[in-house]
């Protein structure tokens, strides 16, 4: 159980790297720091189109609306980030302890897989067709999250 218990903070503290790395490149980019309401549901951020999607597939989609989008986008992206968290606590018991690489492997993986499952649900475009500096972005960020995970669940090995 200790092992799942560090992978979820690992994944917090991953998450929230990540998230203040998106936030301060949205500032650089003069882009607003929270996400606004939008005007169809296509036009709202994958977490967000990701809980409707699966509300939708429970017969609950009904119960939410554009305006729950702010709300919605920010519960699944530290709900996602925290699970993948528990899944590099389960890969990482089976490699070496190497920080830096551990997290940029597994912040790719994470990046491809949400390709892998965006894609086919009409959320994402297949990935060529993004231009190379928004893919890089997006591939930063994922690099950020890695990154801090493997250096949060190490350190909570050594403590």
């Amino acid at each position: 159980m200790t092992v799942v218990l560090r992978g979820l903070a690992a994944g917090a503290a991953g998450t929230a790297a990540m998230t203040a790395y998106q936030l301060a490149v949205a500032k650089l980019q003069g882009k607003p720091l929270s996400t606004p309401v939008p005007e169809r549901w296509a036009d709202a951020p994958a977490p967000a189109q990701v809980a409707k999607k699966l509300a939708d597939a429970v017969g609950q989609g009904e119960r939410f609306t554009r305006e729950d989008v702010p709300l919605l986008t920010n519960a699944m992206h530290w709900l996602t980030g925290i699970s993948w968290g528990v899944a590099y606590a389960a890969a990482r018991r089976a490699q070496r302890p190497r920080l830096v690489g551990n997290g940029l492997v597994f912040g790719s993986s994470v990046w491809c897989a949400s390709y892998a499952q965006l894609v086919p649900l009409g959320i994402y475009q297949p990935p060529w067709k993004y231009p190379v500096r928004v893919l890089a972005l997006d591939l930063s960020y994922h690099l950020v999250y890695g990154t801090a995970v493997a250096g949060a669940f190490r350190a909570l090995e050594r403590a």
